[in-house]
């Protein structure tokens, strides 16, 4: 009697336990899918986001202060390794290649408004700015370039603006060193503090189109216009205080963040 209840409470153990297990596999690949699916659904849904190809030591650092302004993104990136941190990042992804035609309309590209291209590779990045142009002229592609030549064939494949991350932490270590002021003000704009650099769009039917800057700046308390960029002209650096300011101008402010707010409500 001892030796049939062994077997059958041990049997039914053994059998319980595989059942456990199986369910466990089950569900986790369960939650899996449907998280994949209300994942795809969400980036079918998405329109003027922000695409990203490449979440390395650089991509991350993007993607992170993309996200602390609220901006939609998408991530793609060739390494399954990284898709653990993506999904834990709470970031919605494709794994692959940025420059396969594919794996850009699963992100999205002909309803995104900006391209960031992260990768170390000049070659890779000239392709995917090429890719990605065919297939919405209007993007602005932001390119990284790790050599002069690089650079300079991002900006003929088409890229908005081809920068440099070597060239761009030299000149600001070298500017701590010569203005370092200048240096402090902008980290705390950067990190979210009281006062900062914004730019404002002046559409056609704000109220602001029409008048004057120092009106605009009168308008609005402790704020001032420190440049000014009308259509394909170069940006003009602290413009003539009686200048028109008119519908479709960008201007770029400097003020307290609720003063900015309050400025760019009223220049929609």
């Amino acid at each position: 009697m001892f030796a049939i209840l062994l077997v059958v409470g041990g049997g039914g153990t053994a059998l319980y336990l595989v059942a456990a297990v199986a369910q466990l596999m089950v569900e986790g690949q369960l939650r899996e899918f449907w998280g994949r699916s209300a994942m795809e659904r969400r980036m079918e849904q998405l329109a003027g986001h922000i695409v990203m190809c490449g979440f390395g030591r650089f991509g991350r650092v993007v993607a992170v202060e993309l996200r602390a302004h609220g901006e939609e993104l998408v991530v793609i990136d060739n390494d399954p390794a990284r898709e653990a941190e993506l999904r834990g990042a709470g970031l919605p992804y494709v794994i692959g290649d940025g420059a396969v035609d594919d794996v850009l309309e699963r992100a999205g590209i002909r309803r995104a408004r900006a391209l960031v291209i992260a990768t170390p590779s000049d070659a890779d990045n000239v392709f995917i700015t090429l890719s990605a142009r065919e297939k919405n002229p209007a993007l602005q592609i932001f390119a990284r370039g790790e050599s002069d030549a690089g650079l300079r064939r991002l900006e003929l494949a088409g890229a908005t603006r081809a920068l440099s991350a070597y060239q761009a932490g030299a000149l600001r270590m070298a500017a701590s060193v010569l203005r370092s002021s200048v240096v402090e003000f902008l980290e705390l704009s950067a990190r979210g503090e009281d006062v900062a650099l914004e730019e404002v769009r002046v559409a056609a039917t704000s109220a602001l189109a029409g008048t004057t800057v120092k009106a605009l700046e009168g308008s609005v308390t402790r704020t001032r216009v420190v440049g000014l960029k009308r259509g394909e002209e170069p940006l003009r650096m602290v413009p003539d205080p009686e200048e028109q300011v008119i519908a479709g101008d960008l201007l770029v402010v400097i003020g307290p963040r609720v003063s900015l707010e309050r400025l760019a409500q009223a220049a929609a």
